[in-house]
């Protein structure tokens, strides 16, 4: 299809018509006016004194600039009242005054060209009447105005009437064409935030079970060596630290099984308005993260509350029952804090002991946390290792301090982390409470 609507390989309309259909309509009312104004141009050569085929001939062409009246409508309204004399071109003259009041010529125009032609008509009528109605000359003026305005205004009012509703549907049809594109696009950035949606609640879901599980999972693989290493010389320490695995198993299924729950739970029905697009993702994954507790699961769909910084002391507890030389420095007075803030500095802590435990065997553990006015910071430091404690062979895969970043950054707070002056390892966070 072309931008005008005709099919490729077939011609389209010609010279300044838009559509085939009005070249049809012009010519064919072109045609009728040039007949109409050949035949009246047989007494208007007798009264000249003008051969009849001169007579006919003029009239024809001035009838058959009737196709000109989209291209020209003034030059077209100019020849009806040049030969409104010669009492030829009644179609002319009307069809010409509709198409100037219905084009785009200004109105000032339009006027000036409409009052031309009504007093031409009144003149051309008066003087053709006066001397052949036998009445008084009142009437006579009377029937001229009546004819002069029957023959101009009603075509100027109808021209402007099509003129003004044909305006108004290319406006409409700009505004459709507007707000399709509007929809257009709309649609396009819907599409680009549910991507961005899905991507980053992958993003959370993937940290989430990295935290929930990578902390149980060194723990175990922690008391599985030691198992191993007294299994022989020390059977009651061997039955300990198997039971300790027992339960860091139990645990990480129990927190798994809890945040595989919030995934697969229905939605429950909106109470309230629905949030933003780009906000539900991050109230979707909300449910995720609060679902990843120790002892718990997110504060979410009826869920109960997830990991705070309550818990971190059963949390070194477990490091300090794996052979971790862990102390926990607590400064100020401690606060309920905001779910979202007691979960991310649990998590941080929780993420830097398992680092502790893959990296750094045998190492010497400072966890300090420390309750400020609208902030709560949070530091794992750990010294060297010892050189005598056996490496564990966790895996990494570089998650850890990636997910810790972004938690921290998620909720406006700060994240560093690097190796001491010392040679050993530090983590350090601080979230605002406000």
């Amino acid at each position: 299809m072309t931008e005008t609507g005709e099919v490729e390989g077939r011609a389209g309309p010609p010279l300044w018509w838009a559509r085939r259909r009005d070249a049809v309509w012009d010519v064919a009312l072109g045609g009728v006016s040039a007949v109409e104004c050949a035949w009246e141009g047989v007494p208007f050569a007798a009264e000249a004194g003008l051969p009849t085929t001169v007579g006919v001939l003029f009239g024809f062409v001035v009838g058959a600039t009737l196709v000109l009246r989209r291209r020209w409508p003034i030059a077209v309204v100019l020849v009806g009242i040049a030969v409104s004399p010669a009492a030829m071109g009644f179609l002319l003259a009307v069809v010409g005054m509709y198409t100037l009041a219905s084009s785009e010529v200004p109105r000032r125009i339009t006027a000036t060209l409409a009052s031309m032609s009504l007093a031409a008509t009144f003149v051309v009528m008066y003087m053709r009447t006066r001397g052949d109605v036998e009445a008084d000359p009142t009437l006579v003026v009377v029937l001229s105005v009546f004819v002069a305005v029957a023959l101009t205004v009603p075509p100027v009012l109808f021209g402007l009437y099509i003129g003004a509703r044909r305006r108004l549907m290319e406006s409409l049809q700009e505004r459709a064409d507007s707000l399709e594109r509007e929809l257009s696009l709309l649609a396009d950035r819907a599409e680009e935030r549910a991507e961005w949606a899905r991507t980053e609640e992958r993003t959370r879901i993937a940290r989430e079970m990295h935290d929930v599980v990578a902390h149980r999972v060194s723990l175990m693989v922690v008391h599985a060596a030691a198992l191993e290493a007294v299994a022989v010389k020390d059977p009651a320490r061997a039955a300990k630290n198997a039971a300790l695995v027992g339960d860091m198993g139990r645990q990480a299924l129990t927190e798994l099984r809890e945040m595989l729950g919030v995934l697969r739970a229905p939605p429950k029905p909106a109470l309230a308005p629905v949030p933003a697009p780009d906000l539900v993702p991050v109230a979707a994954v909300a449910a995720v993260a609060a679902a990843g507790g120790a002892g718990g699961a997110g504060a979410v769909c009826g869920v109960e509350d997830g990991p705070s910084l309550g818990a971190l002391e059963a949390l070194v507890g477990q490091s300090r029952a794996a052979g971790m030389a862990v102390e926990m420095l607590v400064h100020g007075e401690g606060a309920a804090y905001a779910a979202d803030v007691e979960q991310t500095a649990f998590r941080v802590v929780q993420e830097a002991l398992t680092n502790c435990h893959k990296h750094a065997p045998g190492a010497r553990v400072v966890v300090r946390l420390a309750h400020r006015a609208g902030e709560v910071a949070m530091q794992v430091e750990n010294g060297p290792c010892d050189g005598k404690s056996p490496e564990p062979g966790l895996p990494s895969g570089g998650n850890g301090l990636v997910g810790m970043r972004e938690r921290v950054l998620g909720l406006g707070g700060v994240f560093v982390s690097g190796p001491t002056d010392a040679g050993g390892f530090k983590v350090s966070a601080v979230l605002p409470t406000a």
